[in-house]
């Protein structure tokens, strides 16, 4: 007897898909069915250019013709759990709580009496924390059979919430380590001749951008002609605060602002980076900190990042650092870039480490917790 497995998000971003082809590819020695279902195939938030035809397991668009941002509740909830009744899986995987589509799929799960499997990534200080949401997120949370989260703090914070450890499982953010692989991109174009740091963001205010701006004109100031740039992908709300920061402190000429890029073009700024910069000061993961370890860079992390504890390897693979200490970031830009450290040994190490957090870790982690929603 085959088993049915689908796995809902807003949209299969190129991680999304990464992950769901691993479930796919366990799942046929398991003689499990796996399906994604997405709730709309455009995202104004994230405007991923991905391809889900022709891909080895079926994913379901809840929403075609418009992004899912300006899509209708009602249709969305009715096209939903019209989709739900049609594919009737036995166990639904569902990305967090705080959408309502979400809630409806895990509404659709209770009444049809189907496991559903909570996918997570919050930790408990990503955010301000009210007493009264907290009462009803435990709530919540004891209607999933069990979950796959990021890492540790985001299972201590289950936990806190009421859902048993045992029931919690590792391995939810990953990315297609095998994408960003230096050898696959290191003969890729040189963007910059000089060398940079490089981040990558949407311009809002959580990613810190104005701080990390002003500690590398701190670090400009001490390292002189030996200063490496800096390159901010992405775009957003804070794009003209930004702008003027960097006229500000004189910077138009070793500050790179190339905008939202796709990620075959982010490819080459990987390839050719000296270190990865992320400073956010909220961040329930930050998956873009396991694409540049995956790439062999070296990483300087925001301690407020999710994924701080699993994936930074203090002194070895890179460091971490307080977001709101400029002086503590602008020190660690200069030890970097002094040629005093050995890059090379600490982005293969970045590298080594990342190999876990692979799809079949995703994979793995999700039929574990599967295993543990089913077993009486």
């Amino acid at each position: 007897m085959q088993f049915k497995l689908t796995k809902i998000c807003a949209n299969y971003g190129p991680y999304h898909l990464a992950r769901i082809e691993a479930v796919a590819q366990q799942g046929k020695s398991k003689q499990w069915e796996v399906f994604g279902i997405e709730l709309a195939r455009a995202e104004e938030e994230y405007p991923w250019q991905t391809e889900s035809k022709n891909f080895p397991c079926e994913i379901i668009s809840i929403i075609n013709d418009c992004p899912l941002e300006k899509t209708k509740l009602n249709q969305l909830l009715f096209k939903l759990i019209s989709t739900l009744n049609q594919t009737d899986p036995d166990v639904v995987a569902i990305s967090g709580y705080a959408r309502p589509a979400m809630l409806a799929a895990l509404c659709w799960c209770l009444w049809h009496r189907k496991p559903a499997i909570l996918l997570s990534e919050t930790t408990e200080s990503d955010e301000q924390r009210a007493w009264w949401k907290e009462k009803i997120k435990s709530w919540l949370i004891t209607r999933f059979k069990a979950a796959l989260v990021g890492g540790k703090p985001q299972k201590r914070y289950l936990v806190k919430l009421g859902m048993p450890a045992e029931a919690i499982s590792l391995g939810y953010d990953v990315v297609g380590n095998q994408v960003f692989h230096p050898d696959l991109i290191k003969s890729l174009h040189r963007p910059l001749e000089r060398p940079f740091f490089l981040t990558i963001n949407r311009f809002v205010t959580k990613k810190n951008l104005l701080f990390l701006i002003s500690a590398y004109a701190a670090y400009r100031q001490v390292a002189g002609a030996q200063a490496w740039d800096l390159v901010l992908c992405g775009d957003g709300e804070l794009r003209e605060q930004i702008e003027a920061q960097i006229i500000a402190h004189q910077l138009q000429d070793c500050v790179h602002l190339p905008g939202f890029l796709q990620q075959d073009r982010l490819l080459p700024y990987f390839a050719h980076a000296g270190c990865f910069i992320h400073a956010s000061t909220m961040e329930q993961w930050g998956l873009v900190i396991n694409e540049a370890m995956a790439a062999g860079l070296p990483v300087l992390v925001s301690n407020r990042c999710g994924c701080f504890e699993d994936l930074v390897l203090e002194g070895i693979n890179g460091f971490g650092f307080d977001p709101q200490d400029r002086a503590q970031l602008t020190n660690l830009m200069l030890n970097i870039s002094s040629g005093k450290v050995d890059l090379e040994q600490m982005g293969q190490a970045a590298l080594t480490h990342i190999q876990k957090f692979s799809p079949d870790y995703f994979a793995t982690g999700l039929f574990q917790a599967i295993e543990s929603a089913t077993t009486p």
